[in-house]
């Protein structure tokens, strides 16, 4: 983990920090299914976020603001978050066109977030495609 990323998390609140390091271990198996060696972790806008070569930055985070939420967000100029409503409808909880939403006591739907995470990491390979190729 990049330093800079380790202190944020270490910055979290205790029960936050288990639930952003599940998003990050998702993201991170998610990468690793889909061959995508070149994933960069770092800090961008001051949260913890995911580069890849073909794809879109996926961030994480929790706002004190918002103390029993936290999200995952995508780049809110892409066509993304619309294709995850399509597919996914109110599977989520959206934050516009930029992030889906988590309450602290979701279960998280793997299956369909993997598949988000997934077109966002190669993002850049599907975006001629119908729904991203859903």
């Amino acid at each position: 983990m990049n330093l800079s990323v380790k202190q944020k998390f270490e910055n979290y609140p205790k029960n936050v920090n288990v639930l952003l390091r599940r998003l990050r271990d998702i993201i991170l198996n998610v990468a690793q299914q889909d061959g995508i060696l070149d994933l960069t972790e770092t800090l961008k806008w001051g949260e913890p976020s995911f580069v890849s070569k073909f794809g879109s930055t996926i961030r994480i985070d929790w706002k004190a603001k918002y103390p029993e939420q936290y999200c995952i967000y995508f780049n809110c100029n892409t066509s993304l978050v619309e294709t995850f409503k399509e597919v996914y409808g109110d599977i989520f909880t959206y934050e516009g066109n930029r992030a889906i939403v988590f309450q602290v006591d979701d279960v998280i739907p793997l299956r369909e977030l993997s598949h988000c995470i997934s077109m966002s990491l190669r993002y850049k390979k599907l975006k001629h495609l119908k729904l991203l190729g859903a």
